[in-house]
């Protein structure tokens, strides 16, 4: 009962800022910016890799939310909405890319460690500050190997991999922003995560030794982690 009560008290909660914001209410857009900005962001970012494309896609979301809010009915969450925005706008955005970006060769000069200043907020995300030097940069080199790969994991697939194990959406959310079935959204992940494990083998088998690193056989979710002490880095796919 008791999370049934939650339930219904989040979704009144939530018609409730919903109607500010069809009021044009600038605090509940305040809020609704604040809440969604960081993570759509890394969600657009995991699509389109670049991030000035993803803070440029980013902002397109949000305007698309905005001038789409009167027509948002309350069918999926509000965070179902948003997320499906996102998913259309990065596609978007790498079709663009491929087609006039792609043959491009970028004259910034890059930083010493391959990540720009704009990249800044992933590089914090990424690393676990309480880290050791040897923790920091073995989680770095690690989460970048993951990240390399994963991109290169074929659709449908890697979408469905990238909300449920980086943006830890449940079956049922991934089920209404995909506008699939649970059992499609099952099957997505446990390909995907066969297909990312796959790929994943090589490099666990080159430098497995030096970085403490492991390749679980069981299927669990992507998470890659350095645990203090014992400097061991695991890879779950």
């Amino acid at each position: 009962m008791g999370e049934l009560a939650s339930a219904i008290g989040a979704r009144v909660e939530e018609a409730a800022i919903v109607a500010e914001l069809k009021a044009g209410s600038e605090e509940a857009y305040a809020w609704l910016i604040g809440e969604f900005q960081r993570p759509v962001y890394g969600l657009v970012y995991r699509m389109v890799s670049d991030p000035a494309d993803a803070a440029d896609t980013t902002q397109d979301v949000f305007l698309k939310v905005f001038r789409g809010m009167k027509q948002f009915h309350g069918e999926s969450s509000l965070k179902t909405w948003i997320y499906r925005i996102a998913l259309h706008e990065a596609a978007n955005r790498k079709r663009w890319w491929f087609r006039h970006k792609a043959q491009e060769t970028s004259i910034e000069p890059a930083d010493a460690d391959g990540f720009g200043g704009q990249d800044e907020a992933m590089r914090n995300a990424m690393t676990d500050q309480r880290d050791s030097p040897f923790e920091s940069v073995a989680h770095r080199e690690v989460q970048q190997r993951v990240d390399g790969e994963l991109r290169k994991v074929a659709e449908p697939y890697r979408t469905a991999l990238i909300l449920r194990d980086l943006e830890e959406m449940s079956y049922e959310e991934i089920a209404e922003v995909l506008q699939i079935s649970l059992g499609t959204v099952k099957s997505r992940l446990t390909r995907g995560r066969q297909a990312l494990k796959q790929r994943l083998a090589p490099y666990v088998r080159e430098v497995g030794g030096e970085l403490g690193l492991s390749l679980l056989e069981e299927e669990a979710s992507l998470r890659v982690r350095v645990a203090g002490g014992g400097r061991r880095v695991e890879v779950m796919p």
